[in-house]
């Protein structure tokens, strides 16, 4: 008995629709047993620190930042990327001075705007104001040396020998 082409074509889509929906559900079905199998064990530890490479540059913290120590600026490189605590870190800085000279050019701005309308006065109280505000960004803190309190020895506490 033979089968006509069009009967063949149509039991072979027919196999395939079969075979196909089968992977289907074979790979939901894995990924059920996957899941129930992650979460009944407790779950996935996560992937492990990695050490440093010991390549970072970091931004300078004790003057203005410059475009060159942008350009300069390097980080640990780890298996998933950059070492984000340090990305963090220079990030907040980078937005801190940007604030900065925000901030400075706002008050340049209003200096010669005060000299432009004749208020001399008032441009000198800026000018001071942002020379008393550099000032200590020029200098050093000094910080004091830590003040030691001798405290008696009670009667209550022996000797402690020294090895």
């Amino acid at each position: 008995m033979a089968v006509s082409p069009t009967e063949s074509g149509h039991v072979n889509i027919v196999r395939m629709g079969q075979l196909l929906l089968f992977i289907v559900v074979a790979l939901v079905v894995a990924t059920i047993v996957f899941g129930v199998t992650v979460l009944l064990s407790g779950g996935d530890s996560g992937l492990t620190p990695v050490e440093p490479d010991g390549r970072a540059v970091p931004l300078p913290s004790d003057r203005p930042l410059g475009e060159e120590d942008i350009s300069r600026t390097r980080f640990d490189t780890v298996w998933r990327g950059y070492r984000m605590a340090q990305v963090d870190q220079a990030l907040q800085r980078a937005a801190y001075d940007i604030g900065y000279k925000s901030e400075l050019i706002g008050v340049l701005e209003a200096e010669v705007a005060a000299l432009r309308e004749g208020r001399t006065e008032d441009a000198e109280a800026l000018r001071k104001a942002r020379e008393a505000a550099l000032a200590p960004a020029a200098q050093p803190a000094v910080t004091p040396p830590p003040v030691v309190i001798p405290m008696a020895p009670s009667e209550e506490q022996e000797p402690v020998e020294k090895r």
